[in-house]
């Protein structure tokens, strides 16, 4: 016997049933949609255009920072700059010209700050590589050329350190160095004295370049092949006078940018950087 209680909740029931049919092909029809997809993906809305760059947890690889380009006035963030070359990078990492080209308007010393952190980021992969074959038995020097040895300055008194140690001292010094609040509190603005610091970091960083040129050859040029990072850098540190001539012993990327350099720049890197190896201790690492 079906009492009115009964009765009452089977025509919920069937209600409930009804409303989640009608809306399960709604929902249907609305997943089918691409667009749906991916303004679920990429964070967009019709009323407002948001792009979400952010890899959440379980992100496929070819999906990684797979979203939208920006243009840089457009990114609202602290952190613009470093996006904005990270992007330029993703987009084509063999125009290192277009990648070292500075926003309209953007303060020389951010631009040249940012780059370099994103330099010391990218060659933590180099030294993932190296650790394939540089071993600290074969190594037991940072080295170059016969010519060129060099002392690790993350000691007290600074030593010979094997090649794969002083990569690894260089990387953590720099990286120090670039997240020290009382050199670099800000990132939107740097004092003088700060970016003076940039130029013992560069020498440093490129010996990295340096060894795997000349010691593990067929590393450095599967790095390069894919990233084209040193011959950015070696643009880089030419182009903002940062390193001298005659510190850029790799002879594929020695003469990149020379050309625009005056003679009395290229004095003012010498004298700059003479200055920064008599002065520089730990904390210039």
């Amino acid at each position: 016997m079906i009492t009115p209680y009964m009765a009452k909740e089977n025509i919920r029931y069937y209600v409930r049933s009804f409303h989640f049919y009608c809306n399960w092909n709604s929902l249907e029809s609305l997943l089918s949609s691409k667009s749906t997809w991916e303004s679920m993906e990429f964070g967009i809305s019709n009323s407002d255009i948001k792009v979400v760059r952010r890899n959440s947890p379980g992100t496929k690889r070819e999906d990684w920072c797979n979203w939208p380009e920006m243009n840089f006035d457009e990114m609202d963030s602290t952190l613009n700059v470093q996006m904005f070359i990270q992007q330029t990078i993703r987009k084509d990492p063999s125009n290192v010209t277009a990648i070292l080209t500075p926003p309209k308007g953007q303060d020389e010393a951010v631009w040249k700050y940012e780059h370099l952190r994103q330099f010391c980021m990218e060659l933590n992969g180099l030294a993932v590589l190296l650790q394939r074959e540089c071993d600290p038995a074969i190594c037991s020097q940072m080295a170059a050329t016969e010519q060129w040895i060099y002392l690790c300055a993350a000691h007290k008194n600074p030593k010979e350190c094997t090649a794969i140690d002083y990569i690894r001292h260089t990387l953590d010094g720099a990286a120090c160095l670039l997240t020290n609040n009382k050199y670099f509190p800000s990132r939107i603005s740097i004092k003088d004295a700060s970016v003076a610091k940039l130029g013992s970091v560069c020498r440093r960083v490129y010996r990295i370049f340096s060894h795997a040129y000349f010691n593990h050859k067929s590393l450095f040029d599967e790095f390069e092949r894919k990233t084209h990072l040193c011959r950015r850098f070696t643009l880089f540190v030419i182009k903002y006078n940062l390193m001298i001539r005659d510190h850029l012993i790799i002879p594929k990327f020695d003469d990149i940018g020379l050309q625009n350099i005056s003679v009395e720049q290229q004095q003012h890197v010498e004298s700059v950087d003479l200055l920064n190896e008599t002065t520089c201790g730990v904390g210039a690492v």
